[in-house]
């Protein structure tokens, strides 16, 4: 074995971790997924002999990569959740069948990182965002953090805890529990197809926020309370009709199939307290194409 196929063989044994930092940083599977490979790029063009610590040294590695993904965001003025046109632009989710998560997704997941998280992280700005990613999720030290940054461990810090502020307060921890997390999407479900309001209501948390990213093809939707969601049962209806259970982030969620048995929806719920406190719904045919139908088992 050559000493780059040496190499490429422990690069290897890392980017299952790679992408899972890259996937909390950037919230796109096909971004991550160019940020891993522009960190092996640098590795390839590296003295690797040097690298003492290389998961370590890989990690910052990716973390500095996407940070500059997420300034370069920011010079376009895109808003967090919204693009240049004010869609709005939700998370890749990260979808397995039913039953369970195979080994792979199991490692981008390992921190219950539900859709409901990826969006609380889209609103960081791009240096909370590392340092928090880097430091509460992977535990990098923030002194290894604050080279990438340019800032002192100190600062780093303070980035780190405004984030965390940010993260628990926006996003409380929701409930994990998978069977009863189900029976709440199932009641949803049903509640929808049965155009029952009053059960839609009873089910929906009071602020619940919902939001349906289309892409650049279909419209964008952002509704806010629970008779303000109810209301849009007929809708929900549409899509709960051919709804197939599945897990988004990990957490139970709903994927709906057209007659010709396209992939037309896939929806991710939070739940807290037995309450669905927030619906992210994508409906962008381009990214539902690259979601394998074979999660659902059919």
């Amino acid at each position: 074995m050559s000493d780059k196929d040496f190499l490429a063989q422990r690069f290897e044994e890392h980017r299952p971790h790679l992408r899972a930092v890259a996937y909390r940083m950037l919230g796109s599977l096909s971004e991550a997924e160019d940020a891993v490979q522009e960190a092996w790029f640098k590795l390839s063009r590296s003295d690797a002999d040097e690298v003492q610590n290389l998961g370590g040294w890989l990690t910052t590695v990716v973390g500095r990569v996407c940070l500059d993904m997420l300034r370069s965001r920011a010079t376009r003025r895109e808003d967090p959740l919204h693009d240049q046109e004010g869609r709005i632009r939700l998370p890749d989710p990260i979808v397995s069948g039913a039953d369970g998560i195979d080994p792979e997704q199991e490692i981008i997941l390992a921190d219950s990182v539900g859709i409901a998280l990826m969006v609380i992280l889209e609103t960081l700005s791009p240096a909370e965002r590392l340092a928090f990613v880097l430091h509460d999720m992977f535990a990098v030290p923030f002194d290894e953090i604050a080279p990438v940054l340019g800032r002192t461990a100190a600062t780093t810090r303070q980035l780190a805890s405004r984030a965390r502020r940010r993260v628990q307060d926006a996003a409380p921890a929701p409930d994990t529990d998978p069977a009863r997390l189900r029976t709440v999407v199932d009641a949803f479900l049903a509640a929808s197809r049965g155009g029952d309001f009053d059960a839609l209501v009873a089910v929906l948390d009071p602020e619940i926020v919902a939001r349906s990213d289309g892409g650049t093809l279909l419209p964008s939707l952002l509704r806010r309370g629970a008779a303000e969601v109810a209301s849009q049962a007929i809708t929900f209806a549409r899509f709960a009709q051919a709804g197939h259970p599945i897990l988004v982030n990990g957490l139970p969620g709903v994927a709906s199939l057209s007659a010709q048995g396209e992939l037309i929806s896939v929806m991710a719920f939070t739940v807290r307290n037995g309450r669905i406190t927030a619906l992210d719904i994508l409906t962008d045919p381009e990214r539902l194409a690259r979601i394998d139908l074979g999660v659902l088992g059919g």
